[in-house]
């Protein structure tokens, strides 16, 4: 089971990564492809060629942790992106995981802070 706090920042890498890659092969794709620090404690989303597998890294205080799933039917839906990474919430992340195609999703309009 896979619980997400809704503050965590989340990343996908859209482009398809080896999954026969371990903590560190994931940590330096995050910091040469998703342009991030894999240290953050941000929660990074990598999926294979066929998109029916995906891997979560990130750091748990004094070590990194994955998430694997796959899928036996199916496969996962990433949102499309110009410079191979998207920034998603907890919510979309798990809609995602649970097969709902993101870009299907019609959402009512919130207030949202501005980035300081």
């Amino acid at each position: 089971m896979l619980s997400l706090s809704a503050s965590v920042p989340i990343w996908l890498a859209t482009q398809a990564t080896d999954l026969r890659k371990s903590f560190d092969s994931l940590a330096e794709v995050v910091r040469q492809q998703l342009r991030g620090d894999p240290l953050s404690g941000h929660l990074f989303v990598f999926r294979n060629r066929r998109a029916d597998r995906v891997k979560l890294l990130y750091w748990d205080n004094d070590g990194y942790a994955i998430w694997y799933k796959r899928l036996e039917v199916g496969t996962f839906r990433f949102p499309a992106s110009t410079d191979g990474r998207v920034a998603m919430r907890a919510a979309d992340l798990q809609m995602l995981l649970d097969g709902v195609d993101l870009s299907s999703v019609k959402r009512s309009r919130r207030y949202r802070r501005p980035a300081s």
